[in-house]
């Protein structure tokens, strides 16, 4: 079954109003008709069971079915600042960040970073990026489209972070044993809030690392193993999504 978003204020008691982009995906591409269902999401509590009743050529207008409770969302909103990588990884990234669970990804630049984004590559990149999240999220049927927000220099991103969710992690190959890393992920609790800080390819210099502990950044190892950028996020939510899996706030 097709899936689908709209805004809250499209939705009333029976029906509801697909707008934008997915009324040419409706109508052009995948061609459904009057009387197919569809599954859609508003960003609340809530999935919609839907069959269409009208197809123009700004508007797609649907029956509610069904109200369905919608439980497929993490215990805890994880927010990922992914340090930028070398050529499409950062759309592997996204892709699977949003099918493990988080929240909201925030590219980071590093010191060791070796894109640099003008702010006319910057807009076009969070087109794409944007676009990405959206298809995953329909796809791993996640009832809200984490936001890709605009690159952050890597203090910036600390601060942010450090000043706003319960947690901060940043995985470091120098970090402490496993163990350590073991209680640090063990103590998450639902309903908080958890920041992942992640290098780029040349990995965090030390100068970053001592700045985020300073800021209450905790570091954890990922192993014995040194693994690329754009696994070393997924590795982190994995265990989180493994955790924290259907446990209630």
């Amino acid at each position: 079954m097709y899936h689908f978003f709209a805004e809250h204020e499209n939705i009333s008691d029976d029906y509801i109003d697909i707008r934008g982009g997915d009324v040419n995906h409706i109508k052009n591409v995948i061609r459904l008709k009057a009387g197919d269902e569809v599954l859609i999401s508003s960003g609340d509590n809530y999935d919609y069971l839907c069959s269409i009743e009208r197809i123009s050529d700004d508007v797609v207008t649907a029956k509610i079915i069904e109200t369905r409770e919608k439980m497929n969302e993490l215990p805890v909103k994880v927010y990922l600042f992914q340090g930028l990588p070398k050529a499409d990884k950062m759309e592997l990234v996204i892709q699977k960040a949003v099918e493990l669970g988080a929240y909201e990804l925030v590219p980071m630049a590093t010191r060791r970073a070796v894109v640099k984004l003008d702010a006319k590559k910057e807009a076009a990149k969070l087109k794409r990026w944007s676009a990405i999240s959206e298809s995953a999220a329909k796809q791993s049927k996640r009832r809200i489209i984490p936001q890709v927000h605009s690159v952050m220099a890597f203090r910036e991103a600390v601060d942010y972070a450090a000043s706003r969710y319960d947690i901060c992690l940043i995985p470091y190959e120098l970090a402490d044993g496993m163990e350590q890393t073991r209680r640090i992920l063990n103590g998450v609790q639902p309903g908080q809030s958890v920041a992942i800080l992640i290098g780029p390819e040349g990995g965090f210099e030390e100068n970053e690392i001592q700045y985020a502990k300073e800021k209450g950044v905790l570091p954890i190892t990922l192993g014995r193993r040194i693994l690329r950028t754009e696994t070393a996020g997924m590795t982190v939510l994995a265990v989180l999504m493994m955790q924290l899996e259907g446990r209630r706030v």
